[in-house]
């Protein structure tokens, strides 16, 4: 009876320590401004995932990616990657940028990619930006009919 008792009080703390851990509160930094999902931050490159990706079964995953070549000029594509060989799968990329106002974004560039009969298709490219604002990468990816997106956090270009 009395290690009865002893692994119950033992189990009980356990299950006490447990829900003071789980309710321990994390904050995150309120110092980055954020647009629209995407942190404004000064990184030299930023990678956005697909995370809303349907419950199909031919799309596997996505990205999208921006990297700071030096002032004025940027590099941005992304990746659309299929579970098998498909019909077609596609990447729109779309770049985008924080208006003066500083709440919304609004679009600069964009170019898409098909490949037939593949299981990945890939779109880059080295872009001159006018300097001294934010910009991201947001890309669509499909695989057949499974379609889903992706964007990255803003990264800032400084003035050429």
């Amino acid at each position: 009876m009395k290690k009865k008792i002893i692994s119950m009080g033992i189990t009980l703390i356990l299950f006490l320590s447990l829900l003071v851990a789980n309710t321990t509160e994390t904050k995150a930094s309120s110092d980055i401004p954020i647009v629209d999902g995407s942190y404004l931050t000064y990184d030299k490159e930023s990678i956005g995932y697909a995370t809303n990706i349907t419950r199909g079964i031919d799309l596997l995953n996505g990205y999208s990616k921006i990297v700071e070549l030096g002032p004025g000029s940027i590099y941005a594509g992304g990746t659309t990657v299929a579970a098998h060989t498909v019909d077609k799968v596609k990447i729109a990329v779309i770049i985008e940028r924080v208006k003066k106002d500083g709440d919304s974004w609004e679009y600069c560039e964009n170019w898409a990619k098909e490949n037939l009969n593949s299981d990945r298709v890939s779109a880059n490219r080295q872009v001159t930006v006018e300097g001294n604002y934010y910009y991201r990468v947001r890309s669509i990816h499909s695989a057949n009919d499974d379609v889903s997106s992706s964007f990255t956090d803003g990264i800032f270009i400084k003035e050429p």
